[in-house]
């Protein structure tokens, strides 16, 4: 008999996040990516370990300072061990990534014509053209800043790239003088330079700043001026039961996030280690929180210069999402949607008809109420545009805002006041929750009386990440749903017990033990002979509960494939435990961002999507949304995407029992990339949709899997 709970069968939640890391890193070293790619990938990688460590690391510092010594109940590790492991893992993967970006990144970069100088290597005019942009340019804005007993270090904010300086004056034996000159974050953190033709010469901010920093002191002789950059603890400390203004606390907490405790100082390679030491002193810093970069500070800028024009050839070729195939010919989206149920699969297929959605109910007369939850939106929303011009009409708009979504939480804000001086009525989350769920419920009034129109999906209703995260949504008008979708909002905007469902699941009651059940199914499926398999597609996989059944029915011979883009604490492949569990992780061009959840059911198939992963947050600590696919084409769609993605043997990673992951092994002639497939899949759809759109002179035709609809 098998302990599923064993800490033996577990990875750390940490150590897999900075593994995941590792794989976005492999896609910057993929030569077979276009160069301005790879860079984007750097970036990605850079702004990823950012907030891992403003929140992850600083919550473990936090257990660390406070004295808890309980290991985590997966794992078995301590938060001291945690600490000591990421930070010398991290410290492995940040110097492969300057490593490529210098090694190998760079020189290709140089083999296109494309240079980042330093100082000494610019010709004369461009030392001109370099002193002239400083002088009139960012002389102005610098403020040098004197750090000594009448100066304390000054309140450098998070991520903020600065100037450590070492002076000496002249005129009297002192000690060195330190100073601080913050790099203005109003330029572009690079210059392009005047060039020879076919070539575009570069120079970081920083550099520019450094060559001219004597100007700053003028009397005192410069001994160093070296780079550093603090990342600050980011995480927000709300406690709900003791405000009675949420959006108050929660700006208020946002003013201290920029100025939390140091969680890890970058400097650069060549810093002195006297001056190292005078930082590290200031800000009352461990060694381990320090990092020495050979390369620029804080590569996220690389995703500016992603966007230079000139460069198409440089970057993927560029895409249109197509008209969803559910849609073909659709004028009236309400007349579409009473049809049959309709499938969207972001990026490949358009994001506007969700869009379309709210705008078209915003305008029409019959549309009585709007009602939608908003997690993460883009910051000149068109769906917060329409459901503006809904209130305007005069429709009944109910809008529940999360705003404790992490890092978005003053867009939010601003869109929250902005939604309520338009007569919206807003809710700011659920009270000790994150309102994570994804929903739009359209009120119609029509001829043969009220019917209900409802979309859900996997991904926020962001316009602007729809175009690079993979999500899956679906419109219905079924009855069920409705009813559903009803009780689901009076529940969050009321006063009511945790209500019975019809055809969805919520967390944080109910969910994982649905989930749960449907495991425990197919583990009773197998005993009998009957056909038993688990296909999943999520984030992360960290629950407990949810691993341990995966355990218990993987012993009972149930076929289980997991698709987990990042996180997952579940090691797969031991014998008796998990040997048949195999474990997939794709990173992309695109951000793999579905939840998808099958079970075989001894032939009778359950297909379900959600907003949650196999995460103890979304099971616990957040409102979640679990729906089932009941319509037979879109049930096929479904599967036929899980097929493609467990087909991927370009993208795709096998996680081992080691915790390291591997290549799939090769199952094409061609290496097939499952993001590749769905592109070409979508773009065929649609120009066969307007053949037969030609052909059929415009008219819909009715869904025959499912004609009663």
């Amino acid at each position: 008999m098998y302990d599923f709970g064993s800490s033996d069968y577990y990875i750390n939640r940490e150590l897999s996040w900075v593994a995941f890391n590792e794989r976005v890193l492999e896609e910057a070293a993929n030569p077979a990516n276009p160069l301005f790619e790879r860079l984007q990938f750097l970036a990605i990688t850079s702004s990823n370990f950012d907030e891992f460590f403003m929140v992850r690391v600083a919550g473990l510092k936090d257990q660390v300072q406070a004295g808890l010594t309980k290991p985590d109940n997966k794992s078995g590790m301590s938060p001291k061990e945690q600490l000591a492991a990421v930070s010398a893992r991290t410290r492995i993967v940040l110097d492969r990534m300057f490593s490529l970006l210098k090694n190998e990144i760079k020189p290709e970069l140089e083999k296109v014509g494309i240079r980042f100088l330093n100082p000494k290597q610019l010709t004369t005019v461009q030392q001109a053209f370099v002193t002239d942009f400083f002088y009139h340019h960012m002389y102005p804005v610098l403020t040098p800043m004197a750090v000594d007993a009448s100066h304390p270090f000054p309140a450098l904010l998070n991520k903020s790239l600065n100037l450590a300086v070492l002076l000496d004056n002249p005129e009297e034996e002192e000690p060195p003088l330190f100073a601080v000159v913050q790099v203005p974050a109003v330029l572009p953190r690079f210059l392009q330079l005047p060039s020879p033709e076919s070539e575009a010469h570069f120079i970081l901010l920083e550099d520019v700043i450094q060559e001219h920093i004597h100007s700053l002191f003028q009397g005192y002789t410069l001994l160093e001026a070296s780079p550093f950059r603090i990342t600050r603890n980011s995480d927000l400390t709300i406690h709900e039961d003791e405000t009675e203004d949420l959006l108050e606390a929660i700006q208020q907490e946002l003013k201290k996030r920029k100025m939390g405790e140091p969680v890890l100082l970058a400097v650069d390679a060549s810093m002195s280690e006297v001056l190292e030491k005078t930082l590290q002193d200031w800000l009352e810093l461990e060694d381990w929180e320090i990092y020495r970069v050979d390369g620029p500070l804080d590569l996220s800028f690389f995703f500016k210069f992603y966007a230079l024009p000139g460069y198409d050839h440089l970057r993927h070729e560029g895409f249109v999402p197509q008209p969803p195939q559910d849609l073909q010919g659709v004028d009236d989206i309400f007349d579409a949607i009473k049809r049959r149920d309709i499938l969207l699969h972001h990026p490949y297929e358009s994001f506007d008809p969700v869009i379309e959605f709210v705008q078209q109910a915003a305008e029409d007369p019959k549309v009585l109420a709007i009602k939608q939850t908003l997690y993460r939106v883009s910051g000149d929303s068109p769906i917060v545009k329409a459901l503006l011009r809904a209130a305007d009409n005069g429709k009944q708009v109910t809008v529940l805002l999360e705003l404790k979504a992490r890092f978005d939480e003053e867009n939010n804000i601003a869109w929250a006041k902005t939604l309520e001086q338009s007569g919206c009525h807003v809710i700011y989350g659920v009270y000790g929750l994150k309102t994570h769920s994804k929903i739009t419920l359209v009120v119609r009034a029509e001829e043969d009386g009220i019917r209900r129109y409802v979309h859900m999906s996997t991904g926020n209703y962001n316009d602007s990440t729809a175009r690079v995260y993979t999500d899956i949504g679906m419109f219905t008008s079924r009855e069920e749903f409705g009813i559903d979708a009803t009780i689901f909002f009076n529940h969050l905007t009321g006063y009511s017990h945790p209500p019975s469902w019809n055809v969805i699941s919520t967390a944080p009651v109910g969910l994982r033990e649905t989930f749960l059940q449907l495991i425990e199914n197919e583990m009773n499926n197998s005993a009998q002979g009957k056909p038993a398999r688990i296909i999943a597609q999520m984030n992360s996989l960290t629950d407990k509960e949810i691993i341990e059944a995966l355990f218990r029915a993987s012993s009972a011979g149930v076929k289980i494939d997991l698709i987990v883009r990042g996180i997952c604490c579940l090691r797969p492949g031991i014998p008796g435990v998990s040997e048949n569990i195999r474990v997939f992780s794709i990173v992309g061009r695109f951000l793999e961002h579905c939840r998808i959840y099958y079970f075989s059911n001894a032939g009778e198939e359950k297909i379900y999507l959600s907003s949650a992963d196999w995460m103890t947050r979304n099971m616990t600590a957040r409102v979640e949304l679990l729906f089932p696919v009941v319509q037979a084409n879109l049930q096929e769609r479904i599967k036929g995407i899980l097929d493609r993605l467990l087909e991927d043997d370009a993208k795709a990673r096998m996680l081992l029992s080691d915790g390291t992951y591997i290549p799939v092994p090769p199952k094409h002639s061609v290496p097939m990339s499952s993001q590749s497939y769905f592109l070409e899949e979508a773009f065929q759809a649609a120009v066969q949709g307007n053949l037969n759109l030609l052909a059929l002179g415009g008219r819909i035709l009715p869904d025959a899997s499912n004609p009663s609809r």
